[in-house]
């Protein structure tokens, strides 16, 4: 058996690349990050093809004024067009969302087993639900209807879709994609860069990490934060903040809140231990590799029906699993665990401890592996 993975613009692709690569099935790894950022992962380099520039055009993109979906999705098509060179000898291809179309058309043609990978909901399920949330907060919403046409083109062309939880497949069977092909796997944790060290002080502090923006709920965090204002309390949001999120900082302003930026990956265990619980209340997320971080770290989460997460944690023990768009329902839980410091450790054990069977990098690398032996066996 014989793989090519195609990702534009996502590291993590490399945790799985790297153990393909260690089974000896790897064939070839398409990625727009620099071959030495690869190599990081021991990922033989003989085995990746970089395209560099599409990464820089994509993050100059990001970075300016306009930030044009439109320009965002011509680089996604050149890489999914330049994949198809690199076809030849593989028996399965591996593509991200959104980003492989025209790679998985050649690969039918070529009778190549295809896997899609897709980190968040079905495509319209985030899109609906993103554009109710604006219409509340009466903000505008643009929907990119290219790129949303495209990603529901690779999902009918497909012959497999890889997602990372149980809310994820909901999602797509919701949307008349047939359940024999999903392939839930959650994704893993690095335990050699997450782990538990000695809280500082006293204070009790609510961790948040990943970028602040209405997709992932943070407005409805910074509501209750700022309504509970809990004496001795601590708000730390860890990553970078969106446009639309603004008012909101504006409307919620508090003294403790604070905003410690994006932090590099192998440092954020030294800010996750310095918290008592990490909130993550996302309308929508395939996945958010930041909880199991968080409870590698020791701490208990408190976290949406949307997250994924519920596939990690069981409620009342590791954390809270609660709706979306609900603020009384994060102050209701932020509130008990302030208000219970013993119960409030005891349950970031017990998730410290949930996460470090099954939820490692190798048990997801183990798990995709024999995924796809069956997937060969039954073609």
């Amino acid at each position: 058996m014989r793989v090519n993975i195609s990702v534009f613009g996502r590291f993590f692709a490399f945790d799985l690349a790297k153990q393909l690569d260690e089974a000896g099935i790897l064939n070839k790894l398409i990625t727009t990050y620099p071959k030495f950022k690869v190599e990081e992962w021991g990922i033989d380099a003989n085995k990746v093809v970089s395209e560099l520039p599409l990464e820089i055009l994509n993050r100059l993109n990001q970075r300016s004024n306009l930030n044009s979906n439109w320009f965002n999705s011509y680089l996604k098509i050149i890489h999914a067009k330049n994949s198809v060179k690199y076809l030849d000898g593989c028996d399965i291809f591996i593509g991200f969302s959104n980003s492989s179309l025209e790679t998985l058309v050649e690969a039918k043609k070529r009778g190549i087993i295809t896997v899609l990978e897709r980190a968040s909901a079905h495509y319209s399920y985030q899109q609906n639900i993103l554009m109710d949330e604006f219409k509340k907060q009466n903000l505008k919403f643009h929907p990119n209807h290219y790129s949303w046409k495209r990603e529901l083109a690779e999902y009918d062309i497909t012959n497999y879709i890889s997602i990372g939880s149980s809310f994820v497949k909901k999602s797509f069977i919701h949307h008349g994609v047939p359940e024999e092909k999903l392939i839930v796997n959650s994704l893993g944790v690095d335990f050699k860069s997450f782990s538990q060290i000695p809280k500082k002080d006293k204070i009790f502090r609510i961790i948040y990490a990943g970028s602040g923006t209405i997709q992932k709920g943070y407005h409805y965090l910074l509501q209750a934060f700022y309504e509970l204002n809990l004496s001795n309390c601590e708000l730390w949001h860890l990553g970078n903040l969106s446009k639309d999120i603004k008012p909101f900082l504006k409307k919620y302003k508090h003294p403790n809140w604070i905003f410690k930026g994006h932090q590099p990956q192998k440092e954020l265990y030294k800010f996750y231990s310095q918290g008592n619980v990490f909130v993550f209340p996302s309308l929508q997320d395939g996945f958010g590799m930041v909880v199991p971080q968080a409870m590698a770290c020791g701490l208990p989460v408190v976290c949406t029906t949307n997250t994924g997460a519920g596939d990690l944690i069981m409620d009342g023990e590791e954390g809270f699993v609660i709706p979306t768009q609900n603020v009384e329902k994060i102050k209701e839980k932020i509130n008990y665990l302030y208000s219970n410091r013993d119960k409030c450790n005891e349950m970031g054990q017990k998730a410290k401890k949930k996460v470090s069977t099954n939820f490692t990098w190798d048990d997801y690398g183990k798990r995709y592996i024999n995924n796809l032996k069956e997937i060969i066996k039954f073609k």
